[in-house]
């Protein structure tokens, strides 16, 4: 066992107790109360727990809790400031790319990476930046639509 210490959305945490194999998610989910990355394959596969660790999207399901020591996390929950939801985040709920929610937080989070490293991208662009990110109920559509939108919304604001 062993204490984990890193920074969340900002915060400074300090995890008790973790165990060897623990995964990030879990910590994230059980430990720190964010449940927004989803625990769905646990294999990397699916995308539903993608979060930052240090500024890149990981899936949280593959990282050992303990590789976070000293390191900063940020998870969907981080992308709001304060009540405010970023453009990603909004542009999902206006363009009815929520369904079952399930991918949801790990979709917004890929996207908004996406659209902080290239402010105008393709669908080519898009596609290729979500293609780790299942999803099994909206088809995708509404998807690439939230993306659009939320792309260039945030171009508007520059």
């Amino acid at each position: 066992m062993m204490r984990v210490n890193f920074t969340v959305n900002g915060r400074s945490e300090a995890v008790d107790d973790v165990w060897e194999g623990e995964s990030l998610l879990y910590v994230l989910r059980e430990r720190v109360g964010l449940p927004g990355s989803k625990n769905a394959c646990e294999q990397g596969e699916c995308g539903s727990c993608t979060v930052y660790l240090d500024g890149t999207p990981v899936c949280s399901c593959l990282v050992a809790a303990g590789q976070v020591e000293g390191r900063e996390v940020r998870t969907v929950e981080g992308l709001a400031d304060g009540e405010r939801l970023d453009p990603v985040q909004e542009a999902f709920v206006e363009a009815g790319a929520v369904q079952c929610g399930f991918c949801t937080p790990g979709l917004i989070v890929q996207a908004h990476d996406l659209i902080q490293r290239n402010e105008h991208p393709s669908d080519v662009e898009i596609r290729e930046a979500l293609a780790g990110n299942l999803c099994r109920c909206t088809g995708y559509e509404k998807i690439l639509d939230a993306v659009r939108l939320a792309a260039t919304r945030k171009a508007a604001l520059k």
